[in-house]
């Protein structure tokens, strides 16, 4: 099992340090839902099929991350609360090289 550890600031402003599993083709969408940093039915409301936005985050660190793919920029596009570093929790694949990843979930629409 391979292991990173990432920083995740839920919308109450509370910075948790969580332990994701680089192995399970997980994304940063699952990992909020399994540690229940965001209440339910908040967030990955489509399932991670990029067409809700309900888990869009602020990446805060300099990580290199996968370039957007046209249904993560056309969600974005219609999105609240955008920013020039948001992107979809659920389009963010965790990789050994995302160790120490900082974001902060946008806000509830």
């Amino acid at each position: 099992m391979s292991d990173i550890k990432i920083h995740i600031t839920d919308r109450d402003g509370i910075t948790h340090e969580v332990d994701a599993p680089t192995d399970m083709n997980m994304n940063l969408m699952e990992i909020v839902r399994s540690y229940e940093l965001a209440p339910e039915g908040t967030i990955g409301v489509c399932g991670g099929m990029a067409m809700c936005a309900s888990c869009q985050c602020y990446v805060e660190s300099d990580h290199e991350l996968p370039e957007m793919g046209d249904d993560e920029e056309a969600m974005l596009a219609e999105a609240f609360y955008v920013e020039d570093n948001s992107r979809l929790g659920c389009q963010i694949h965790l990789a050994p090289e995302m160790e120490g990843l900082k974001v902060t979930l946008a806000p509830e629409e």
